[in-house]
Formats: structure tokens, C-alpha cells, sequence
């Protein structure tokens, strides 16, 4: 197929998988599905304009509703690169394949690395654990307000993550702190991510702020530096900038949650933004209802992406294209708070696709680098192969 756009809109439901990879039970995610138990346990959500595109035939055993007449593109990926965090899951969906995961620290990371971080910063730190980011601060906010010492955990993920009080310590010196981090976090400590988690509130009413900003490590050359390569502009929205260290990306625009990256989005759409390529992450899906295991929160967060999925396809150009896909799962249903290993699911729309075009299983996110390679006209090597070639 030769299918050509001049803009390509590419959407990722942050950790709505689609059902358990081959390898899931290396992971100890054997028999995880995020959509299908969601729609198990809420068969009445309502997602008419997901279903429209084609997101129950994605796949034909789950009790997703199906179409007769899909108006996208559908099929799914397989994570080709070990592991199931965010970073990763991006990175692919880039064209960047990992032979090896970034470490983990379940037990906290080691004694002699806290000592060297807190030399650098020049105080001690409380925590070092793993721990749901909410209950941490509720067990250490307390002290911390007293001390001034910061919270460090960690999670499943490949991540370092610092919470500070925004009254106790300012959040441009949180920033720095973690920056000191993340240079430090190298060789067999390089975790994927660094994150601020600022903070406010008073003991036992503690509550985290939308100013929470990554550092990521540096990413390989990928898709999006071909882009840029060649003269075009990269829009990232949400959490894009961050994810990729800001490689590769034009411009960026922040947003504190789902809403306003939605909302920025179709500005972008609308305002016929000169970027080639324009890349928003909705983090709502997993920052706040997969980790925290909350199914009902989950499908509404769903309803409410799909309600606004007619004003995207409004705004849209006869020469743009549409992709919404994920990064990983994250399993409401599954014990624990981690993401889960899964397929991803790729709708693809826009005038020049063809409707109903079953693509199957792509064995890599990577594939959908080069579909974005491929419809833009865009020189990129990679070993994937476009969804329409």
C-alpha cells in the first residue's frame, strides 16, 4: 500500500494493554489483560467510538464488542525488548529495541550508592523502598516536614523516584536534586527514569502535585530524530519530553493529566500545527487507576478519552493520519501495583487508510516507527517493517 500523510497524530493510552505477551509468565503476568477484565468486570462501559474504530476486533476472544464495518486500520504489537515499563515500551514504539532491561530495585538500591547521593546533596534521605507513591507519603511526610530529608522509593519499574514537600524544599531545587540523581544513576545503576514527585499539604492530607517531571536517561537515535533530521518538527505532549530526555523533540507541551492533553492535542490539530509528527502520552490510565488497582476509575477514564475521539476526527486534515496504540499493560485486576506484560493494541484512521484493514500481530513496536517513517516519507533505518509496506 502506498499510503502518504503529511501529519501523523500518535496517541498512547498509557498501559492499555490488550492481553498477555507470550513470554508474560517470565514477568509473572501470565493470564493479564487490561482491557478484556476491565470490560469483564464493567460490561456496560461505554466506548462506542473505540468499538467504531475497531478496538473489539482487535481481538475476537474478549468480550469487547465487535463491528461489522471498523472505520480504522486495526491489529496489535509484541514487545520485542525485555521488559515493561514506560521508557521501554516508548522507546520501541520509536524504534528503539533494548537487548536488556533497565535495572530494578526491589530491595531499595544499595547502601553504598545512598551514601554517594547523599554526600551530593548534602542531606540524608528517608525510605529506599518500594512503595505505592501516595502510601509513601503518608508513612514519611510526617518526618520528612520535620527533617527536610527526602523520600526515596522505587517501584517494579526501572525508576528512582524523590518526593519533596514544595513548602519544605522549592521545586526548582527538587529539580536539581534529581538531576543530581540522574547523573549519578549510570553503568549498572542507569534506571530508565528519575522522578520528581513533589508534594503538599499538612499530616495526613498529603497530596501530590501535577509539577512531577522525568529524567530520563538518553535514548539512541530513533524515528524521531529522523524526523527532525530532515527539517520537520516533533510536538510532544504530556510526558513525551521527559520519556525521551527531549531528544528528538521540537517543541513540547506539558499537561497535569488526561483532559488537558487532550485538550492540547486537538489544538494542535486544529490550529494546523506545522509538526510533522505530533506525539502525546495520556497518563491518567496508568498513573492513577492501574497502579492503584481501581477497575471502575479505569473504564471511566476510558469513556471519557472516547467521548472526545469525535472532535480528533473532526479537527483532522484529509492528509493526516490517526494512531492510537499503548505502552505496556497495567492490569487493574492483577495482584500487586506493577505494570503487566502485554500486547498493545494499534488502531490506525484517516482518509488515505483503508477501513477494516487487518494487520494482525506485528512482532515489535518498532513497526509503528516505521508506518510514521513510512507515510511521512521519512529516511529512517530501522530493522521493523510499516504496517503498509
Amino acid at each position: 500500500m502506498n499510503i502518504k500523510a503529511n501529519r501523523v497524530i500518535l496517541i498512547v493510552l498509557d498501559s492499555v494493554g490488550i492481553g498477555n505477551l507470550p513470554d508474560a509468565h517470565l514477568y509473572g503476568d501470565e493470564g493479564s489483560n487490561t482491557l478484556g477484565h476491565i470490560v469483564d468486570q464493567i460490561p456496560d462501559i461505554k466506548i462506542p467510538n473505540l468499538i467504531q474504530l475497531g478496538l473489539g476486533n482487535i481481538d475476537m476472544e474478549n468480550a469487547l464488542p465487535k463491528t461489522e464495518y471498523p472505520q480504522a486500520a486495526y491489529g496489535k504489537a509484541a514487545e520485542m525488548s525485555a521488559g515493561k515499563d514506560t521508557t521501554t515500551g516508548h522507546w520501541e514504539i520509536a524504534g528503539t529495541i533494548l537487548d536488556k532491561p533497565f535495572p530494578t530495585f526491589p530491595d531499595g538500591f544499595p547502601i553504598s550508592f545512598m551514601e554517594e547521593f547523599e554526600a551530593a546533596i548534602g542531606v540524608k534521605t528517608l525510605g529506599n523502598y518500594s512503595a505505592s507513591g501516595t502510601a509513601i507519603i503518608d508513612d514519611l511526610g510526617d518526618e520528612h516536614v520535620q527533617t527536610g530529608f527526602p523520600i526515596v522509593y522505587t517501584s517494579a519499574d526501572s525508576v528512582f523516584q524523590i518526593a519533596m514537600h514544595e513548602d519544605m524544599i522549592p521545586i526548582e531545587k527538587q529539580y536539581e536534586i534529581c538531576q543530581i540523581a540522574r547523573d549519578m544513576l549510570v553503568g549498572e545503576y542507569e534506571v530508565g527514569r528519575v522522578i520528581a514527585r513533589p508534594f503538599t499539604g499538612t499530616s495526613g492530607n498529603y497530596t501530590r502535585t501535577s509539577r512531577r517531571k522525568d529524567f530520563a536517561t538518553l535514548p539512541p537515535d530513533n524515528v524521531l530524530d529522523a524526523i527532525q533530521n530532515q527539517g520537520k518538527e516533533v510536538l510532544g505532549i504530556g510526558k513525551i519530553y521527559d520519556i525521551f530526555a527531549g531528544k528528538g523533540i521540537t517543541r513540547s507541551i506539558k499537561s497535569a493529566n488526561n483532559q488537558e492533553g487532550i485538550v492540547a492535542t486537538i489544538a494542535a490539530i486544529k490550529n494546523e500545527d506545522k509538526a510533522s509528527l505530533i506525539f502525546t502520552n495520556l497518563v491518567d490510565f496508568d498513573m492513577h487507576f492501574g497502579h492503584r488497582r481501581d477497575v471502575p476509575g479505569y473504564a471511566a477514564c476510558l469513556e471519557e478519552f472516547d467521548a472526545c475521539i469525535p472532535e480528533i476526527l473532526a479537527a483532522m486534515d484529509e492528509d493526516d493520519v490517526l494512531i492510537i496504540t499503548a505502552d505496556h499493560g497495567n492490569d487493574p485486576t492483577w495482584p500487586g501495583t506493577d505494570h503487566t506484560r502485554e500486547y498493545i493494541p494499534i488502531l490506525i484512521y484517516g482518509q488515505s487508510i483503508p477501513a477494516g484493514y487487518h494487520f494482525g500481530t506485528r512482532n515489535t513496536f518498532a513497526d509503528l516507527a516505521a508506518t510514521v517513517a513510512d507515510v511521512l516519507g521519512i529516511e529512517f533505518e530501522t530493522t521493523a517493517n510499516s504496517i503498509f509496506s
